[in-house]
């Protein structure tokens, strides 16, 4: 057999199944594709960070593919639409006799898949597909009634009874090395048509597998057992910024519960309570596909709750493009924008924040926030990205009630406390001390104009009851769903 193998968001050799596989099976060589869609990467909103991030790592894939005797070939088409023929010609021109790929499972991708799967059947070749981004396939975890898991925590439940009986998935090793190589790798591409140059953030996120791996050694090491007290804190480093590494594909979620759970057995229900809680935070990534997959309207811009469709949601421009700029006169929701707009990531707290300041106080489409997150975020991926924004919207599966808001001064004075993030980020503000810090308010008149920093875009309290009425109505008047 000459296996071709299909890379997408699984950029890495170790614990790849498609790739450990292929390489089982290959007789003698092996051939790898990563095939460039500008025009869908730009329908789903990714963000030029990520694009810069996805080139780096194939970078670093090439190389280590190369070690392995197998070729990186790199082809460009605009939209998923021609990946079918493209990748049955790269086949063929590499007498390559099936394709093996790990499953994606958005609904564009889904369709792609099962159109390559068809034409290369057509012509009596084999595609074969694997389980990567998730521990268990969406679909076969149930409820005793049979139906999709709407909720957390039964959910997770459900996949630690799963894990506990069967072994947790234990990750794969580096293939071998095949004899023969099939042809010469391709270049890859320092840049992508459509997608504007950005600042080189090779140090924030280094690329490949290796620095993935280290990252995560790092965390484990330094930051784990303490993970349940310090990540809710941004100001600190306390939280693991595995995501980007994740949403590429450059280490496995695999991996990652083998080294959090270390020598126990028991981490999935008990035990310290900082790998517990990062390993929660693993499944919630887990729930929100399995939710992509039985629900595929949150792919299609459609909310989870169908009642919620009936919001009339609030044409606010100046408002939004504040929000955007970092410039809403609430500095933790400000700092917050700064820092994705600068590093193209987002401390996970913060991001509750921002969206619910969006979505509750300012009372605009989640669709909006959720839209200028993926355009700009590192770690872009849409099941986590959605399922985070319908949370703070109170229109998801699992979401936060809709009379819960967060005060964003609040929210400021706990979990930074000093004020060190938002000085961090909002330099204006640099000279405040105490309690303004979190609301600038309370600084006199003659204070306020002396900072460069616009006062509160919207009065919280006011915000807060329009957004509490506004949900009220809907479950008082009984409004009908939304069409699907």
């Amino acid at each position: 057999m000459r296996p071709l193998i299909w890379f997408r968001s699984d950029l890495r050799t170790t614990d790849n199944p498609a790739l450990h596989q292929a390489c089982l099976d290959a007789d003698r060589g092996a051939a790898a594709v990563f095939i460039v869609t500008p025009g869908q990467w730009e329908e789903h909103d990714w963000a030029p960070a990520k694009v810069s991030l996805i080139l780096r790592t194939l970078e670093v894939l090439g190389e280590e593919l190369d070690e392995l005797n197998i070729p990186l070939v790199l082809r460009e088409v605009d939209r998923f639409d021609g990946v079918p023929e493209l990748l049955l010609g790269i086949a063929r021109e590499l007498e390559c006799d099936a394709l093996f790929f790990n499953r994606e499972y958005e609904v564009n991708e889904s369709r792609r898949d099962a159109a390559v799967v068809r034409r290369f059947n057509e012509q009596g070749l084999a595609a074969r597909s694997f389980t990567d981004q998730v521990l268990v396939e969406p679909g076969e975890l149930r409820t005793g009634s049979g139906s999709w898991y709407r909720v957390f925590t039964p959910f997770r439940k459900a996949l630690y009874q799963r894990l506990e009986r069967e072994g947790v998935p234990q990750p794969l090793g580096t293939p071998r090395r095949l004899p023969d190589r099939l042809s010469p790798p391709d270049r890859v591409p320092e840049t992508v048509a459509g997608f504007a140059s950005i600042a080189d953030r090779s140090g924030l996120w280094p690329a490949g597998e290796t620095a993935a791996r280290r990252r995560l050694e790092t965390f484990v090491e330094q930051q784990l057992a303490e993970y349940h007290d310090l990540r809710d804190r941004p100001a600190v480093q306390g939280t693991s910024r595995l995501s980007p590494y994740l949403a590429t594909g450059a280490i496995s979620v695999r991996q990652c519960l083998t080294a959090a759970m270390g020598e126990s057995v028991n981490l999935l229900h008990r035990g310290d309570q900082g790998p517990a809680t990062w390993i929660s935070e693993l499944v919630w990534r887990e729930f929100y596909r399995h939710v992509m997959v039985g629900f595929p309207r949150v792919s299609m811009n459609r909310a989870f709750r169908r009642e919620t469709e009936q919001i009339h949601w609030r044409d606010d421009e100046a408002g939004f493009e504040a929000w955007c700029e970092g410039r809403t006169g609430f500095p933790i929701v400000d700092a917050a924008m700064r820092q994705l707009r600068d590093t193209g990531w987002m401390h996970n707290r913060l991001r509750m924040i921002a969206a619910m300041f969006l979505t509750k106080d300012l009372f605009v489409d989640w669709r909006r926030g959720e839209r200028h997150f993926m355009r700009h975020l590192v770690d872009g991926d849409l099941a986590s990205n959605n399922g985070g924004w319908q949370w703070s919207a109170s229109t998801g599966t699992d979401a936060a009630p809709y009379f819960r808001i967060f005060n964003p001064a609040s929210q400021s004075r706990k979990f930074d406390p000093r004020g060190e993030f938002i000085r961090r980020w909002l330099p204006e503000l640099g000279s405040v001390e105490g309690p303004a810090i979190h609301d600038p308010s309370l600084l006199s008149a003659n204070e306020r104009r002396a900072l460069d920093y616009p006062a509160p875009t919207v009065d919280h309290r006011a915000a807060r009851l329009r957004a509490i009425d506004a949900f009220k109505r809907i479950k008082k008047g009984g409004l009908s769903a939304a069409v699907d």
